[in-house]
């Protein structure tokens, strides 16, 4: 058992460091003031969902998932 706790903790680790790295990543959601004329609808906002952008949030998605998980899991016996 101290084996899986062991790499569960360094997948952890991982996933924190990585969390961490894609949310510095991203861009802020405002859009500035060409929102206000409307030049903010240009083809990157049209195809928001299938730039590098979308997939970077999908993936912090999920490693936002991941490290809830595995915090509840490395926890579990602490109880």
């Amino acid at each position: 058992m101290g084996v899986l706790r062991t790499v569960l903790t360094v997948v952890f680790i991982i996933v924190c460091i990585a969390l961490v790295l894609l949310v510095l990543m991203q861009e802020g959601k405002d859009a500035g003031l060409g929102a206000i004329s409307g030049a903010y609808e240009t083809f990157w906002s049209k195809n928001k969902s299938r730039s590098r952008e979308a997939t970077m949030v999908r993936v912090t998605e999920i490693l936002a998932i991941l490290f809830f998980v595995l915090a509840i899991v490395l926890n579990i016996n602490k109880f």
